[in-house]
């Protein structure tokens, strides 16, 4: 089948020029000035942007084991409406992934059910919260593109560095969570004034830094790709900074609510705004910023973790932390950086798809070539818009952002040269 997108303003070779795009089967075979050519399905993009398709290396799609939370097919669907077209799962469902049973079982469900490219990460240990690694070859060989216990740190230094060791021999990033449980005190926001002015208990910067800190150093000494989750102190990217200067292999993404939200933005006690690693301050958000901009943080994962309406009401000391993100992530980011000149459209392209891609080897993502897999996103920068509970395909709408008017909404998303989401009107 032959698909021709004609009238875009196409992102690559990191810059924007007006042309067509022909989609054969699953391939781009043409990207020209103008192409005459006939076509089952012809679309006119009336000079909106057309870019590779998003890649978000961390989400959360609760299947199996909390479906009333999400699913793959919930999931899927926030992704693609978000202009999404590969997403990296996180193992914190029930049951865990960290036999190669359970990691082919879930690798086919996120296929069948799906309707874009999932990747699937294994647990580092058995159950995810033990001290017992996985057999890594073993999973690996059954379908996982990475390994992370992301939604816990892992507590004890030796068990890092087994795991380090040998995630090394298997050539896949190890995704840390870093946070030291001993000195998260029950907290629910950040630790300080604000969290003393509402009486709520707060989370010190230490656990994250002090553990990123040994993390760094264990990394060094074994030479593993070690990658950095949604990053949220300055101190620690000015850790990663110095590694990285260092020659360490370490990378590094944030998320779009650190980049945007801080503390003093937390007038009450709202469990919208609770988050883990929670809202800092805004010299924190300003130095993820620099991180960003000077290449200590290579991407922008959205940390994407629906909730139920039940799991985020009532009070912070006892609502879940997270944030729905895949279906604000691009508006809010061209909004709130594109459009004040911040940075370029283009380089919003190489965090949200072409780095994601390459740092975590993903080899059909993040492409606008011929040759390459049709996984294609059309956005509408010109006409602005209100995010709104009520249009949401995911499950959770639990987002501080929802009434917000941004610029950025999904036109269509194309995967392997199927067009898997439209917006009508």
């Amino acid at each position: 089948m032959k698909v021709l997108l004609e009238n875009a303003r196409v992102i690559k070779s990191h810059q924007v020029q007006k042309a067509d795009v022909l989609v054969e089967n699953d391939r781009i075979t043409q990207i020209q000035p103008e192409i005459n050519v006939e076509a089952e399905q012809i679309i006119d993009v009336k000079s909106q942007l057309l870019m590779p398709g998003l890649v978000d290396i961390h989400v959360h799609f609760r299947d199996p084991g909390q479906t009333d939370k999400e699913d793959v097919v919930s999931g899927s669907a926030a992704a693609v409406k978000g202009g999404f077209t590969t997403v990296l799962t996180m193992p914190n469902v029930d049951p865990v992934p960290d036999t190669p049973e359970k990691m082919t079982a879930m690798v086919k469900h996120n296929q069948t059910a799906g309707s874009l490219h999932i990747g699937q990460y294994g647990s580092i240990t058995k159950k995810r919260t033990s001290e017992e690694l996985v057999d890594f070859k073993a999973l690996k060989e059954a379908g996982a593109v990475a390994f992370s216990n992301d939604g816990n740190g892992i507590q004890t230094a030796e068990t890092m560095y087994q795991a380090m060791l040998q995630i090394k021999e298997v050539g896949l990033p190890l995704a840390a969570h870093v946070e030291d449980e001993s000195l998260m005190q029950h907290g629910v926001m950040n630790q300080g004034t604000v969290a003393e002015k509402l009486g709520l208990p707060g989370i010190t910067e230490l656990a994250e830094t002090a553990q990123l800190a040994r993390d760094l150093e264990i990394a060094r000494n074994t030479g593993a790709h070690y990658h950095v989750c949604h990053v949220s102190k300055a101190r620690s990217v000015e850790l990663i900074r110095r590694a990285q200067r260092d020659g360490v292999h370490v990378t590094a993404e944030v998320a779009p609510h650190h980049l945007f939200l801080d503390e003093t933005m937390i007038s009450m006690d709202n469990p919208m705004m609770k988050m883990n690693p929670p809202l800092r301050t805004l010299e924190d958000r300003q130095a993820l910023l620099g991180g960003l901009l000077d290449g200590t943080i290579g991407m922008i994962a959205t940390d994407h973790a629906p909730h139920t309406v039940e799991d985020k009401a009532g009070s912070m000391k006892t609502a879940s932390f997270g944030i729905t993100g895949l279906e604000t992530a691009f508006p809010l980011l061209y909004t709130k950086l594109v459009k004040p000149g911040l940075c370029t459209v283009e380089q919003l392209v190489e965090w949200m798809s072409i780095q994601p891609a390459e740092i975590f080897n993903l080899k059909a993502a993040g492409q606008l070539e011929v040759g390459d897999v049709a996984d294609l996103t059309v956005m509408n920068v010109e006409d602005e818009y209100e995010i709104k509970e009520a249009d949401f395909a995911s499950k959770g709408i639990n987002s501080p952002f929802i009434g917000q008017k941004v610029y950025g909404q999904t036109q269509l998303t194309m995967v392997a040269g199927k067009i898997v989401y439209q917006r009508e009107g």
